[in-house]
Parts: structure tokens; sequence; C-alpha cells
């Protein structure tokens, strides 16, 4: 049987948007993130971690560096029993000088890449899963892959709402943060299961 997921962006979402950080002591989980990731796993959801890192393509941080901060995320998280079942990124950058990074790829977001991947590496059912971040490509993202897209207001969450309520993608919910964008998951499940019984 395929496992549902809740997809989340990294930064803006799970922790605070810094730009490029290239150590992990620049990276600063949201503290209602911690509950948030232990309520989706209570509800039967995988937490996986969707992030356009360009960073990588830009040449301002090297590859191992954000294997390494995503590892420290990882331990870090466990420690508070919050877990995560996957981080999926997108090192690349159509202009990078190194060209093992310059490509116009599949997996950036709004494109659904790294969410096949995710699906093929966690047997997820991407149709039955959330995607929950605060940039009009995560939305997109969303839609792309048949998941229910939640825009978040932390980060670039309200510049965001501003430019979609003029055009652009809309979102199933928009929700103060990444606690609240899981509990209206929480309630949209108990409606779906009370109207299957």
């Amino acid at each position: 049987m395929k496992h549902r997921a809740v997809f989340l962006d990294r930064d803006g979402t799970l922790n605070r948007d810094v730009g490029y950080p290239s150590d992990y002591r620049q990276i600063h989980i949201y503290p209602f993130a911690y509950e948030a990731l232990r309520d989706i796993r209570r509800l039967g959801f995988r937490a996986v971690v969707i992030t356009n890192q360009s960073g990588i393509g830009r040449g301002l941080i090297p590859e191992p560096s954000l294997r390494d901060i995503h590892r420290r995320l990882e331990a870090d998280l466990a420690r508070r029993r919050a877990r995560l079942d996957g981080i999926f990124y997108c090192p690349h950058f159509i202009q990078s000088t190194d060209p093992r990074y310059r490509r116009d790829c599949a997996c950036r977001k709004p494109k659904p890449g790294m969410g096949r991947r995710a699906a093929a590496a966690l047997n997820l059912d991407l149709k039955r899963s959330y995607m929950i971040g605060d940039h009009a490509n995560d939305i997109l993202f969303g839609l792309a892959v048949g998941a229910v897209p939640i825009l978040v207001l932390t980060g670039h969450g309200q510049r965001t709402l501003a430019q979609i309520r003029r055009s652009g993608p809309k979102p199933a919910h928009v929700a103060q943060n990444l606690r609240t964008a899981v509990r209206w998951i929480a309630r949209r499940e108990k409606l779906a299961s009370g109207r299957a019984a």
C-alpha cells in the first residue's frame, strides 16, 4: 500500500529563510515546526522536505555542505521527537558556471521531478498528499503532482498571498504557519473520513 505524504518547503516553512545558508548555525527551525512534524506522523503521513537549493549551482554553497546541513537538521528534529522521512533538493541553476549544475532540469519547483523522485523512493501516493510552502512555486508544485497545496504566511508567504490574490495559483488553504496548516489537514481528514463512513 502506498503512503501519503505532507511535502514541506524548507526555508520559510520549516525554518527561517536567511537566503543561502552555508552553515547549519544559520538554520533556525521555527518553534512550532517540531509539534507540526509530530502531528504529521500521528496523522499517518510521511513528512518529506522538497526544496530548491540553487545556492549550489550559483557557487554559494558546496553540495557536501548542504548535505551536512540536512544531516544536522534531521538530528536536531529527532532530538525533539520530530522526524523527516526524506529531504529532496534541486541543486541546479540554469546560468551556473559549473556544468554539473547548469541545466534546465525537471526537478526545480514548480516542476514535479522531486515529487516523483520522492514517490519512487518512499512509495508515496502523490494524489492523496499535501504540499505546504510559502512561495507560489510551492503551490504550483503541489498542483503539478496532484497534491493539495497549502500556503503558509511565514517566510515569503505574505508577499506570495498578495501576488496570488492578483493573479496566480490558488492554494486550497492559507495558514498562519506550518502548525496551523497541519491542524487544517487534520480537520480536513476527519471530515473526509466522516463522509466515507
